[in-house]
């Protein structure tokens, strides 16, 4: 790790802050490094359900360092894109506390994560065009997918700022909370989802993040798959014993 990126444990959730105030978070390639690293150490833990990314000093991201980038380092990670997320974000769920600004780059990054709690003063966008160049790291392709087509692209040509009241009415943040409290209100919504079977959250990740990709003629069969997997796990008996028994479950990710 880089004292860029701080990575902290609580309970089953793994908290992973970008450390760089002083560019408002921008990503350089130790930092992408770093990030990648925390996603696969999410992945690959089993005592841990779900991860949060944030930022320090009252911003998410602004985006890649561009005065790294003149230096000619690269934020991508080969097979992971911007930060080694937006192109593989990790299996399980990640929550995104945001900030102050999320924009370019930062925005891209916001849209890799699976849900996000946002102060109500923070601003989002996708500016890249107003310095000539293209939101290449998935900005063009999440955002249509998750607010209206016309909408997005408005953003995306304009290069303007969405407020998070804006982005709260298109359905790009689940939860609005005051100026400072975007990781208190990700550690809320974070320990509501760890309580779960750690295995059943990260399959019903998978199949929502899937499904609207498998032809038609194969979503049941493969949904059925997965889900009798998930059926046969020490963790669904537990679960139904634990409701049987009124109490709470004891799950072993097995």
């Amino acid at each position: 790790m880089t004292d860029e990126v701080i990575v902290a444990r609580e309970g089953r959730t793994l908290i992973v802050t970008v450390n760089r105030p002083h560019v408002r978070n921008a990503i350089d390639r130790a930092t992408a490094l770093a990030i990648a690293t925390a996603m696969d150490e999410l992945d690959d833990d089993p005592g841990l359900v779900i991860g949060i990314l944030t930022g320090a000093g009252g911003n998410f991201s602004a985006g890649m360092d561009l005065k790294a980038f003149l230096r000619g380092e690269r934020p991508e990670i080969e097979g992971r894109g911007l930060a080694g997320i937006t192109e593989t974000p990790p299996r399980k769920p990640l929550i995104a506390a945001v900030e102050g600004y999320a924009l370019a780059g930062g925005c891209e990054i916001m849209l890799a994560c699976d849900l996000v709690v946002a102060a109500d003063d923070a601003k989002f966008g996708l500016p890249e065009v107003t310095r000539g160049l293209v939101a290449g790291s998935g900005g063009l392709i999440r955002l249509p997918q998750l607010i209206p087509a016309r909408i997005a692209l408005e953003y995306a040509l304009t290069g303007e700022p969405m407020t998070a009241l804006d982005a709260r009415h298109w359905g790009l943040v689940n939860r609005l909370v005051p100026p400072g409290m975007a990781l208190d209100g990700a550690r809320g919504l974070a320990r509501a989802i760890s309580a779960n079977g750690p295995l059943a959250v990260q399959m019903t990740k998978r199949i929502v993040a899937e499904s609207p990709s498998w032809p038609a003629y194969e979503i049941w069969d493969r949904q059925r798959g997965l889900v009798e997997w998930v059926l046969a796990t020490a963790d669904a008996q537990e679960g139904a014993a634990a409701f049987a028994e009124k109490r709470s479950p004891e799950w072993s990710g097995s």
